[in-house]
């Protein structure tokens, strides 16, 4: 999770924010997935709320944040 974030952030920050954007997106979405199927003890700094909560905040803000991309009209 955080190296899809810290990579996100750099191509945000070096070129397109678009792709940066859809990065983090996916590392938000994968966070989401991995939560949902591994155990409580192995789900390590996943873990903070119940399951279903975290997935659907993890789930929430990826899907907002690939809509964000997408839909923001280009600055001339």
């Amino acid at each position: 999770m955080l190296v899809a974030v810290g990579v996100g952030l750099v191509v945000a920050a070096a070129s397109d924010w678009r792709l940066g954007l859809r990065i983090v997106s996916g590392g938000l979405a994968v966070a989401g997935g991995l939560r949902l199927v591994l155990p409580e003890k192995d789900a390590g700094m996943l873990a903070v709320r119940h399951r279903f909560l975290d997935v659907g905040i993890l789930v929430a803000v990826a899907v907002v944040l690939l809509l964000l991309a997408g839909t923001i009209p280009e600055q001339s």
